[in-house]
């Protein structure tokens, strides 16, 4: 009965038909603190999912707090890690939350952040086994984020890092993967192929202009990406909802950059 639980939260942060997603992760106010787009969280939420974002990507607090206003739904990944920019370590990630929790706040899944290659690896990787095995338990899809970064990582975009990365929480119990894109198509093919779940990028920094945010997204389709996971290309966006319109072009229509952009953003 999990597996049926699994499929039909699943089918809440993935478009039916295309099997893609597009996520706006919103959880940086516990990293970076309450940056530009993130202060009226509730209208932020009603933009995106205005546009058509398939799910937005919270910390607990903020979900208790009320974050929908009176917009369309839209599909919560509850995030379950937690970290500074003001601790000794950046790349350290503790777990803050627990499934059960998410259950009851009516999460249709749960994120966790892993950073391969971290002093702290060993038990980031023990909570993703740990983490997998209660969300099977409770039929809960987890969404793994898996980054490469650490003392010997000297690229967090090589290629190899993001493949081994990407492997690891696939390996090791999750049903997505969020990860870097490498640049290209023809390595980020690699990592895809070389997954067994889908793979979704991240939206990384804020770019310079919309196209060249679009490109990233566009190419990495192209490679069989499932989608993407943008925040502050998004939120921090003059216009939230266009910005997500033009990504669902791109994500579940199979538009190009110049007709997304053209389409969308007028």
């Amino acid at each position: 009965m999990t597996e049926i639980g699994k499929r039909i939260r699943l089918d809440r942060i993935m478009n039916r038909n295309t099997r893609r997603t597009v996520i706006i992760p919103m959880d940086h106010g516990v990293t970076v603190g309450p940056i530009k787009g993130l202060n009226d969280m509730k209208s932020t939420v009603n933009l995106v999912a205005e546009g058509g974002a398939n799910a937005v990507l919270l910390h607990k607090g903020i979900i208790r707090a009320g974050y929908r206003g009176y917009g369309k739904d839209i599909g919560l990944i509850m995030h379950m890690s937690g970290g500074t920019i003001l601790g000794p370590d950046p790349n350290v990630k503790v777990q803050v939350a627990e499934v059960i929790e998410a259950i009851k706040l009516g999460a249709d899944a749960v994120s966790i952040h892993i950073n391969v290659g971290s002093k702290t690896e060993p038990e980031q990787l023990k909570l993703l086994g740990k983490t997998a095995k209660i969300c099977e338990e409770w039929g809960m899809p987890l969404l793994a984020m898996m980054y490469p970064r650490g003392e010997k990582i000297k690229s967090e975009y090589n290629v190899e890092a993001v493949k081994h990365a990407a492997r690891i929480g696939a390996e090791l119990g999750a049903d997505i993967i969020k990860t870097n894109y490498t640049g290209d198509e023809e390595t980020f093919r690699e990592v895809v192929k070389s997954c067994p779940v889908p793979v979704v990028i991240a939206g990384g920094p804020k770019t310079s202009t919309d196209e060249e945010f679009c490109r990233m997204v566009y190419h990495a389709i192209r490679a069989g990406a499932a989608g993407v996971a943008a925040g502050r290309n998004v939120f921090q966006h003059e216009n939230p909802t266009k910005m997500v319109r033009v990504l669902c072009g791109i994500v579940h229509e199979g538009l190009d950059v110049k007709t997304s952009l053209e389409k969308y953003m007028k």
